[in-house]
Parts: structure tokens; sequence; C-alpha cells
């Protein structure tokens, strides 16, 4: 495909021009001509049936008609002012709404002529109308060049408002399939096509504008879902490649000493065959020379803090430093409390680093840090700041790294003159086709067997005014010397409000759990953190039998103790920070009991996910339906979605095609590293004419 014709300006288009371009750019982030091509529809209509207004019956059902518009008046003042049309055929009348009018609107609308209209049926308190039709003045040519289904593509109501109708975007599209239909080449070699029975390139975009029949846009849409996937899957497997080819580590050529103390006198419990896996994908990693950029998946309480830990030690028997970075101080303490004991065993210098420690110990451990004195440093991004140097970084574990951007991340990087080797953690389970499309250029490796007597953890959904069973409930467990979560949603769009609710709720567990029989904690991002350490450590040291808090505790606290978890407005929380929630109760020997409350008024979405959350335990079932029901973007977070730029792959529906495409990219690559065979020239062209900048980017997932 040309790519400078491709790279016009959208206001060079017939029908464009400076105004509407930037409007279109505005509201749909099209820009030049390419982002127009590959805005596809996103549903069709069977524009070739035409109804009578005797047959209307079915409220909010697409129908067409042809027929004339009688009268049109604007009706009602102020924000209520509206514009109403009658719009009539042989066999009856029908109502036209506009609830937002303008002069043009008015001026473009001709009484008795005939128009073909398309619309929706509403019904208000027994009218039927449509509100918004689209028209189009009728003729005999506009009815005969009309296809069996017709795009309806992405709009806005400013774009409607202002005159850009789906008519008239798809006139647009119809511009510019004339004008750079020579332009477009294929970009897949002829083996694959011939292969897979794949369309060409030029057919299948036209095609997927202007189809024919459901046969060819079937055909269409797959060609281009194949293409789509195909391009980004060789893109990040050949980053992969050129990593481990370019980015040199430091070689640990053993596994030392205080792996081998550890292991075999220290760790007091057996590891899981997916545990004691991984720790041999990683040693691997960590001895071959290249830099190691794994992630390292699992659900809630599969180990991986243990894992972490023991590759830990592996750098530091090589003689290197090591460091972990976690999201909240809170986790970055319970690390440190949980590998300090065996640190000293093993006489290795830990030390923690936050944000929140005096300036007087900052001083000291970075000083020490750059001594190479301390050996396993734990803090939260307070390790990433530019005077934090180490002396010899060999490793960086990153904890909950979706709770860290790309820049950050990035910064460790740069701690060395060799970068250090990578493993990022994430509790998050990630679905299989997401993390061959977000994390595809990672090594990956996965822990996906729970230790054994790991509990189920019940998980009941109830309203508020269940409550007085609940308490009574929470009451027996404290009885029993357990421990319970109170967490509510604190949201940023409505802090004050959720801020009032976590403290009404304290109030209310007060007045429920009365002192001194009951010690209640309260946890929330207002505190400073010394606070917040305190709360923490009476609820860890069962001192306070209830923590009511926000989503603080989202991440890694580990009390064995605490049996119950009470989600508080659970409606509002997404179903893998429910799992994460839950996760926080069950791991200890006792039964325990995660409770989701709710209001009686939940959309059809929030019930999914309260039912999903009743129905299972399991990490990776829940991230598919959280994917099915909030897309990539959602889950992965604004920097990931901007990286994975799928405009017609569905990572639920297309993962048998997704996993296909991979295996095939992964057999040319295997074979081709550098695709200099003649047969994959055509790739390797495509590839160069969409470089992007190249820098230290390329080698960060």
């Amino acid at each position: 495909m040309n790519n400078d014709i491709l790279n016009t300006p959208i206001e060079f288009l017939k029908g464009v021009g400076p105004n509407r371009a930037k409007l279109i750019k505005d509201e749909l982030k099209i820009s030049n001509f390419k982002d127009l091509l590959f805005q596809f529809p996103y549903r069709y209509i069977d524009k070739t049936k035409y109804h009578k207004i005797s047959e209307i019956d079915t409220i909010n059902s697409e129908i067409q008609l042809i027929g004339e518009i009688k009268e049109l008046k604007e009706v009602g003042v102020g924000s209520k002012k509206r514009l109403v049309g009658s719009f009539t055929d042989k066999t009856g009348t029908i109502q036209l709404v506009w609830f937002k009018t303008n002069k043009w609107l008015i001026d473009s609308i001709k009484l008795n002529k005939t128009y073909i209209l398309f619309g929706k049926i509403n019904d208000f308190k027994g009218v039927k109308s449509i509100p918004h039709p689209e028209l189009e003045v009728y003729n005999k040519d506009n009815i005969s060049k009309r296809t069996s289904l017709y795009g309806v593509y992405p709009s806005t109501e400013n774009l409607n408002k202002k005159g850009i109708t789906n008519r008239v975007f798809s006139k647009l599209i119809e511009e510019l399939l004339i004008k750079i239909n020579k332009d477009i080449k294929e970009n897949l070699p002829k083996y694959i096509l011939d292969k897979y029975k794949l369309m060409d390139r030029r057919k299948s975009i036209i095609c997927i504008h202007r189809p024919r029949s459901s046969t060819e846009l079937k055909l269409a849409i797959n060609r281009l879902k194949f293409e789509e996937i195909f391009y980004l899957q060789i893109r990040l497997i050949k980053k992969n490649i050129l990593r481990k080819e370019r980015i040199k580590g430091y070689p640990f050529g053993k596994i030392g000493d205080k792996f081998k103390n550890f292991y075999n006198n220290e760790l007091k419990f057996d590891l899981t065959n997916a545990q004691k896996r991984v720790i041999k994908e990683i040693r691997k990693d960590l001895g071959n020379g290249a830099q190691m950029n794994r992630l390292l998946q699992g659900d809630v309480g599969s180990g991986k803090t243990i894992v972490a830990f023991i590759s830990a030690l592996i750098a530091i028997g090589n003689g290197f430093q090591a460091c972990i970075m976690t999201p909240t101080e809170i986790l970055s303490y319970q690390h440190y409390n949980k590998f300090k004991e065996f640190c000293n065993i093993l006489n290795i210098n830990v030390k923690t680093l936050t944000g929140s420690s005096k300036t007087s110990y900052k001083k000291e451990i970075k000083e020490s840090l750059k001594r190479g004195e301390i050996d396993l440093l734990i803090g939260t991004h307070a390790l990433i700041y530019d005077n934090v140097e180490f002396k010899n970084l060999g490793l960086a574990i990153i904890d909950e790294q979706h709770k860290f951007g790309v820049a950050q991340r990035s910064k460790l990087w740069h701690k060395n003159k060799l970068p250090p080797h990578i493993l990022i953690m994430t509790a998050t389970p990630i679905p299989r086709t997401l993390a061959m499309s977000v994390y595809g250029d990672l090594d990956m490796s996965v822990i996906d067997e729970l230790p054994p007597g790991r509990k189920y953890i019940n998980t009941i959904h109830q309203t508020h005014n269940q409550r007085l069973k609940l308490i009574d409930f929470l009451k027996n467990e404290i009885k029993k010397g357990r421990q319970a979560y109170v967490v509510y949603p604190l949201i940023k769009e409505s802090e004050k409000l959720d801020f009032k609710d976590l403290m009404d709720g304290y109030e209310t567990f007060s007045r429920d759990f009365p002192m001194p029989k009951y010690q209640i904690s309260i946890v929330h991002g207002k505190m400073n953190n010394e606070d917040k350490e305190y709360e923490m450590q009476r609820f860890i040291e069962n001192k306070t039998q209830i923590l009511v808090s926000t989503t603080v505790i989202e991440v890694g606290v580990d009390i064995p103790n605490a049996t119950v978890m009470i989600i508080e407005s659970a409606e509002r929380f997404g179903l893998s920070q429910l799992h994460q929630l839950r996760g926080r109760v069950g791991r200890g020997q006792h039964k325990s009991y995660c409770f989701l409350i709710t209001g009686h008024k939940k959309t059809k979405e929030s019930k999914i996910r309260m039912e999903t959350m009743v129905n299972t335990n399991d990490g990776f079932i829940i991230a598919e339906k959280d994917l099915e029901l909030r897309g990539p973007g959602n889950i992965m977070g604004t920097q990931q979605s901007g990286e994975m730029p799928l405009r017609i792959t569905n990572l639920i529906s297309d993962t048998k095609l997704i996993l296909k495409v991979r295996k095939l990219v992964e057999k040319i690559l295997s074979k081709d590293s550098n695709l200099e065979n003649i047969n994959n020239s055509l790739i390797l062209k495509t590839l160069k004419n969409n470089i992007q900048k190249k820098d230290i980017w390329e080698y960060i997932s």
C-alpha cells in the first residue's frame, strides 16, 4: 500500500474540507486516509427490505420506509424544544422526532418529497415514533445500487448534530475507495494466501466496507483479522529475538551457596511442581548471557513471592545485588518482614526504601547501596529515583507490574552499564490470547497450581437488607478468634462521596462491634504512611479483629488468621479487583468467606460479575470473563491498550485464529529470523514501511 497517499490529511478528500476534518479528528481520532480506510463498520443492516407503516408493531426494531414528510414543526421551549415531523406512506402515518434541532436540519428537509427513511421504532405513552431518522432522497438509482448489507460506522452525537450522519460517512468512505483503489497493495506472501485460502487485500478492504453478501463479508473479515494478528505477532516475536541478540545481561554461572542453603535447610515446605518448573525456567535465563525479560503470572496464593525470593538468592549468590519493587509501602514492608529472618540466617543484608523513609535513613541506605553493602533492597517507586545508585544490580523484580508505567519500569534498566535481569510478576491472571497480544515479546512463566491445603473461599452475594444476618455471622467468626476485612470502593472521580461512605461504614461497624470487646482498625489513602503502617501492624498482630479500608489492601497482604472479606458496593469493582480482594482471605487453615454486598438494582454486567465470583475461585476463568466484559484496554490500562492496536480482532471469539497465526509466525521466524528468504521479502518490506522509532522502549514490554 502506498504509504504516502495514505498519510494524506482527510481534509483533502472530496466532501471533507478543513472544518469537517477537524470535527472528525476530534470525535473519532481520524486524521488521514489510512485512519479513515481502517475505520470499519461495527455492524451491518439489510437495506434491500422496505416496510409499510401499517406493518410496524415491534418496538426498538430497525425498519426502512419509503414515503413523504407532510408536516414539520418545532414544539416546546428551552431544553424541551424539539423538531417533530409527520411521515406518510399509502398505509399510514408515523411521527418523526429530532430532540436536538438546528437551522441546517430544518433547511435540508423538503415537505412532500419522497424519502427513503431508516430508523428505530420508539414508543412513548402509546405513541409510536422514529427519533433521529436517517433520510435519503428517493430515486431509482439509489434503489438499484443498494447491496444487501449496509455498514454502520462508529459515530458520536456531535457528528450527527453537525450533519455527518452514517450516510454522509459512507459516502466519504466511497470517495476514498475510488481515490486509493489502485494503491491498496498485498502485504502477505502468496504461500500464506494459498495455504490459508485468504482473500486478497484490496478485495477484502473493499468488501468490509461494501459487502455484496454475508459470505463475502465473512471472508473479508477473516482475511483482515489474519493480517492484523500476523503483523502484531511478528513484531512481538522479532522484538524478543532482537532483545536476546542485542541486549546482553550478566551471566550467573552458578546457583550459589545462598540458594542451596535456603533450599536444603530453611525452606520448610515442598514447592509445587509448577513452582519448580518456573524456577528452572528463570535459572536457565539467568545463565545464558542474554538479559532476562520474563513475566511470571499465577493466581492469588500460588506462591509467586517465594519464587521471586529464590531468584534473588541466585543473583546474590553470584555476587550481584537484587531489588524488589512493589506498588505500595504496605506490600514492601510485608515482603521485608517475610524475608528478613531468612536473610539474617543466610547472612544477606536486606533493607527497605520507600517514599516515607526518613531523610537520614534514605541517605544511609543510598550510600550503603552504592558501596555494594546491601544485597537485597525492597521498596516502592523510590527505588527508581535517579539518586538511588546500585553498585552492581543483577536482578530487578517488579511486583504487580500493571501498577507501574513503562517509563517507571524502564528506569531500572539504567541502573547499570549492562541492564539487570528483569522478572515481572502479576497476580492478575492474564488470558492467554491477551498475554500473547500485549506481552508476546516477553518470555512467560505461569504458576498454574496452588499449594496443597489452600482452602476454597465460599463466596456469598448479599444485598444491604441482609446486614443483620451478616453481622451475626461475623461476630461468630470473631468469637472463634478469626479476623475480617471490610473494603469500600474509593474512586478518584467520586472521592469525597466515597470517603464519606468509608467513614460512615466505619462508624456503623463501630456501633455493631463496640469497644472494648471489639477493636477495629481503619486504613485509607488520606492517612500518612506511619499511621497506615501502625494500623496494619495492629491487625497483623491480631490486636484488632476488623480492618475497615479502601482497596489499599488489594495487593499482597498476607494474614492467615483473616477468614472473612466483606466488599461493600461490590458492583462498583471490576472482576479481577474483586478476585484480588477475595484473595486476601483463605491463606490459613480455616474455612474462609467472601461477602459481596450490593444494592437491589444492578446492571446486567454487574449481575454477571457477581454470579462469576460466586461460581468460581479460578483466577484464569475470572480473567477470561473480565476480558469478555471489559475489553483489553480497560484490563491492561491506557498504557497497554495504546500498544495493542487491534481494530478488528476480538481476543475472546478469535482465540483459535490467534493461536493458529502465532504458531505460523513462530515457525517462519524459527527458520528465517531475519526474513532474508525471498518468500518472506514481502513481510520484511511491510515491516520496514511501517517501522517505528527505535529506542529502549522497543525492548520494554
